[in-house]
């Protein structure tokens, strides 16, 4: 995703290129403005140049990030039906190659913040967004579930990222090899579409005396 050389880059992105690798390795509260522009070989006064403060650098990254997930979605085929299968393609493009953005997202989600949940916020209305396009692709059904559904999906797109360091001694490969990463997203989306023990009984079937 950031082939570019940091020669060719502006400086603005330099120094949003170089705060997504040390926040990503760091954390937000351990690294300051003074070393990012120093890791984007610019002068701190930059800094508040472009972004006003390190938390606007923050938010520049974190809008960033949020575009190139939106841009990977977008690129998909527009007649795709299975969500997972989708997601996993992404999943994929996003992360497979990119440790640093894995690393990124798994230290912003889980430091407990406002900034964290409100990225969080914005994961997750895309979730929603991307139901909403299953459910239509599908003709209006849906298991009538609709409060945690987004949830559920951003928990088994968004687990096996925050839980990699502790996960990986548990499985024997990569887990964001594209092999792994296409077998996990197909058991994701037999779950979400089945269950894990099969379609739940109807209400017809739950009916004492039948």
């Amino acid at each position: 995703m950031r082939a570019m050389p940091a020669s060719d880059l502006t400086g603005r992105a330099r120094l949003r290129e170089a705060a997504l690798r040390l926040f990503a390795e760091r954390g937000f509260a351990a690294t300051s403005a003074r070393a990012v522009a120093a890791a984007a070989g610019l002068s701190p006064a930059l800094v508040i140049h472009h972004f006003g403060s390190k938390e606007g650098l923050r938010a520049a990254v974190d809008e960033d990030v949020l575009g190139r997930i939106g841009a990977a979605l977008r690129d998909l085929d527009g007649g795709t039906e299975d969500l997972m299968a989708s997601l996993g393609v992404v999943s994929a493009r996003m992360f497979g190659a990119d440790p640093v953005l894995r690393g990124y997202l798994r230290r912003v989600l889980l430091e407990d913040s406002p900034a964290s949940a409100a990225l969080f916020a914005r994961l997750l209305a895309g979730a929603r967004a991307e139901l909403d396009r299953l459910t239509a692709a599908e003709g209006g059904r849906s298991g009538g579930e609709t409060e945690w559904a987004p949830f559920q999906m951003l928990c088994l797109i968004l687990g096996p990222l925050l839980l990699e360091p502790v996960m990986q001694p548990n499985v024997d490969r990569p887990m964001f090899d594209p092999e792994v990463l296409a077998g996990r997203s197909a058991a994701n989306q037999r779950l979400l579409r089945h269950g894990l023990f099969g379609q739940p009984p109807s209400i017809a079937d739950s009916q004492p005396g039948d």
